[in-house]
């Protein structure tokens, strides 16, 4: 099982402290609306930084993915396992991507879109931009040569 690179739990914890953010100062407008003490929108502030941190590094650990001559296989999740199986004659392209946050600590995504229904795409993030480049042309190549010189 191949694993992320390990930056991508930077971006995860910017992404919930930036989520606990918010939601602190919306509970804080909500206590000074309600005049009640501020201890309770710092506490709760608090306990969102933790969980999120916990399920950052929680979801790092179960963030797997294989790529076998027949299909892209991936394991994820915190609270709910899932595992993901993309045969390669399904996939109709696919992308590598970088966001601000991903450009910021080195990273890229890659993207595979699949034959099916709106929104059938996997997304592999916490990669470095050689390996997000090297998986899309092994995914390319694997998928021509698993449904011929038409795909991809």
């Amino acid at each position: 099982m191949n694993a992320l690179n390990p930056r991508i739990r930077i971006i995860w914890v910017l992404r919930s402290l930036l989520g606990a953010l918010i939601l602190g100062g919306a509970a804080t407008g909500i206590a000074v609306f309600r005049s009640v003490s501020l201890s309770i929108p710092a506490g709760l502030t608090a306990l969102f930084v933790v969980l999120g941190v916990i399920h950052a590094i929680l979801r790092y650990r179960n963030w797997g993915y294989v790529v076998n001559d027949d299909a892209l296989y991936l394991e994820r999740g915190v609270l709910t396992e899932v595992r993901t199986e993309v045969p390669l004659v399904r996939i109709q392209h696919v992308d590598s991507r970088r966001s601000a946050f991903e450009r910021l600590v080195g990273l890229a995504s890659t993207v595979v879109y699949t034959a099916g229904s709106r929104g059938a795409d996997v997304t592999i993030p916490g990669l470095t931009p050689d390996d997000a480049s090297d998986l899309r042309e092994r995914l390319k190549g694997l998928a021509i040569d698993a449904d011929g010189e038409d795909a991809v």
